[in-house]
């Protein structure tokens, strides 16, 4: 998540009351031969098409029978599990080594994403070695002059932190950032521009503070070039949504967002 980030929900319903079955006043059910019949019946018909439905669901492609061209059948989800494994390779805790595939300069992106979005951004020296990790090598040092003026010891405070990106004694910092999806919206065989949909996290966890966890929704644009034998950045830019509608989850305390932040890690992600 970036530093230029930052959501109401009216719920109606009814109530059904559902009387027991059999006799109201405590008497055993009535139960007739019909009424025996009809269940049976009904059983029996169900039974019938979930065997048709299985037979329907496995039968595979025959092209044999095929009245129905391909093109009818419905297409895998842009970013669907593909089946590859993720990469095996890691810069400290960046992964690296992705396939020179669209496929890989999706997973890339997703990846550099996370990173990008990371409590790491807000400290000078680990960001600059994020962005050493991320950044084709001939955007590096523009690209730590850009964010070294977005990340500055101001911004850092009016987070509640350090001007060094530190958090208080007592309060936990959380910035995290989820892919949701991403798409290629243009490609050559060396480079691949991908939009990355994600969700994130900001905020420091405390029972004082004054800027608590906060969700948000985004889409990052990358531009990636193939290099040193991987997808690196070249450009970066960030806007918000698209947004879903605040569910009425209820707000949790800022010692289980803090303990939730501890004990749970981050993932590899793989198109």
């Amino acid at each position: 998540m970036s530093p230029t980030d930052e959501q109401g929900y009216t719920e109606t319903g009814q109530t059904r009351t559902r009387l027991p079955g059999g006799d109201p006043y405590g008497g055993a059910p009535r139960r007739t031969g019909r009424s025996s019949s009809r269940g049976l019946v009904t059983v029996v018909g169900v039974v019938v098409l979930l065997i048709a439905a299985i037979a329907f669901a496995n039968r595979g492609d025959d092209s044999s029978s095929g009245d129905s061209p391909k093109k009818d059948q419905p297409k895998a989800a842009a970013t669907g599990a593909s089946g590859t494994r993720p990469v095996q390779t890691k810069t400290a805790t960046i992964p690296s080594g992705f396939a020179h595939t669209e496929q890989g300069a999706q997973s890339a992106a997703a990846n550099y994403a996370v990173a990008l979005g990371s409590a790491e951004m807000f400290n000078k020296a680990s960001r600059d070695f994020v962005l050493q990790a991320v950044m084709s090598p001939s955007h590096v040092t523009s690209s730590v002059a850009a964010m070294d003026k977005a990340y500055t010891p101001a911004f850092n405070q009016s987070l509640g932190l350090s001007k060094d990106g530190a958090a208080p004694q007592g309060y936990t910092f959380v910035s995290r950032t989820s892919p949701i999806g991403t798409k290629v919206t243009e490609a050559t065989n060396d480079t691949a521009t991908v939009e990355v949909w994600c969700s994130g996290l900001l905020g420091l966890a405390g029972d004082k503070s004054t800027n608590p966890v906060t969700n948000s929704w985004f889409t990052i644009t990358m531009k990636l070039e193939w290099t040193a034998n991987d997808w690196k950045i070249i450009t970066h830019s960030q806007k918000e949504g698209p947004a879903p509608v605040p569910g009425d989850d209820k707000a949790s305390s800022s010692d289980e967002m803090s303990k939730a932040v501890e004990e749970y890690g981050g993932f590899t992600y793989a198109r």
